[in-house]
């Protein structure tokens, strides 16, 4: 009858033992994804803009606008998703439009206002890319904190 206990009892300690380790263990290894992560997003930060800036103005969005041009800044907050892990760049940029001719803002002299956003990047299976989705009216520090339902804050690397 012994030997039915010694099975289980092993099985409760190698538990434990994970529950015990396993926590540690991953936030050590999310830790260094992080570091990693963030070091590859800085050298590769002028390709990722021009991606950014390829696909956002392809969107059609905002509606009845053109993409001009995209004029970087120097502020870069990084984030986890709370749910999948997943590591987010919130990059600061300012954005200029033109109206379309034709267009529902032609006339809309709002329209050669330049936006500040945070542009979105997304790390996924060792490497940056991007939706060419931006977050209007808000900074990289102000994205991350009205978002913080979804993202956990990542500290930059210095």
């Amino acid at each position: 009858m012994i030997y039915f206990f010694v099975p289980i009892g092993i099985l409760v300690a190698a538990v434990v033992l994970i529950l015990a380790v396993g926590q540690p263990l991953l936030k050590a290894l999310q830790k260094r994804e992080a570091e990693t992560a963030i070091q590859n997003f800085r050298t590769q930060r002028e390709q990722l803009e021009a991606k950014f800036f390829d696909i956002a103005s392809r969107f059609g969005k905002p509606r009845d606008l053109r993409w001009l041009d995209c004029d970087w800044q120097n502020e870069v907050t990084f984030g986890r998703e709370v749910d999948s892990g997943l590591l987010t760049a919130f990059a600061a940029v300012e954005i200029r439009f033109e109206a379309v001719e034709g267009g529902d803002m032609e006339d809309v002299a709002a329209v050669s206002t330049v936006r500040d956003a945070a542009a979105l990047f997304h790390y996924k299976d060792g490497s940056w890319g991007t939706g060419g989705r931006a977050l209007f009216n808000m900074n990289p520090a102000d994205a991350l904190e009205r978002l913080n339902d979804l993202y956990e804050p990542i500290e930059a690397l210095t």
